[in-house]
């Protein structure tokens, strides 16, 4: 079966088919390619099966793959928290969703943590280097970023007051 190729269809959201090809390799193709590969690419491997075992879709991310695992499970964790009853799952709080991930990342990777969440938003935001991460889970879409913060330790004069005058 080394290098055959299969087809399967998917059908995306309007209901039409996709065409996705696979490819077959032997065991030993396998592990020669595994081994060729880097650690990172390695990460990002493992963060994609991450990914569909959660069924969360990653839109963008500017984020180390371990920050961006915990941010997925965090996210995933409290949706799928219900109540023990058999009624039906109750609709998600999204304010307490962005407040839990914001403090998640916060206590473990310092202040400054901004989440939004919902189901149809507009975002234009700077961010601090690697901490950016875009994602959707079921209809949701999640967008966590970090800023620097600058501690202010003197106050600078804004105008003369009036008594100066």
């Amino acid at each position: 079966m080394d290098g055959m190729a299969s087809r399967r269809y998917k059908e995306d959201e309007a209901g039409s088919k996709q065409h996705y090809p696979t490819v077959q390799i032997s065991q030993q193709e396998a592990t020669v390619k595994t081994q060729d590969r880097s650690p990172t690419e390695e990460f990002r491997i493992k963060l994609a099966a991450i990914a569909l075992s959660l069924n969360v879709r990653l839109r963008s991310s500017d984020m180390p793959v371990d920050m961006q695992e915990r941010a997925l499970r965090c996210a995933r964790s409290f949706l799928d928290k219900s109540p023990s009853s058999a009624a039906p799952k109750p609709r998600p709080n999204l304010t307490l969703l962005a407040r839990a991930l914001k403090k998640e990342f916060d206590s473990a990777y310092g202040v400054a943590w901004h989440c939004v969440v919902g189901k149809s938003f507009g975002s234009f935001v700077t961010h601090s280097p690697g901490g950016f991460i875009y994602f959707s889970i079921d209809s949701l879409f999640i967008l966590l970023f970090k800023t620097e913060v600058q501690l202010v330790t003197e106050l600078e004069p804004s105008s003369p007051s009036v008594d100066s005058l």
